[in-house]
């Protein structure tokens, strides 16, 4: 059964903005809008340890990273470009009365 982290509402979360989500007992996680859908990844990039909220650009489903400028695709977490090889986790993302809720793995 997955864990439900539940972020803000989805009007806080514009079209075109990402968002970093500390939670209690794993790795942060990035939010993405992109046109109006919402994405969930790990938000350290696989090859550089790098915030990708905090240090990265994303343009529409693409985040890049700003440390060696690898990307990644928000909407699946495949590493498009090189240097990065591995791709970043992903999870599901709900929309509940307004809110983001991001389904993670219970790992415990």
């Amino acid at each position: 059964m997955p864990k439900e982290l539940i972020v803000c509402q989805l009007a806080e979360l514009e079209t075109g903005e990402m968002r970093r989500v500390d939670r209690e007992g794993g790795p942060p996680v990035a939010l993405f809008n992109v046109d109006g859908a919402v994405y969930a990844t790990d938000d350290v990039c696989t090859h550089g340890h790098s915030s990708l909220t905090d240090e990265g650009t994303l343009e529409g489903s693409v985040i890049e990273c700003g440390w060696h400028r690898g990307t990644f695709d928000v909407r699946s977490g495949r590493a498009l470009t090189s240097p990065c090889q591995e791709p970043l986790r992903s999870y599901p993302v709900e929309i509940r009365d307004g809110e983001i809720v991001v389904l993670l793995p219970d790992e415990g």
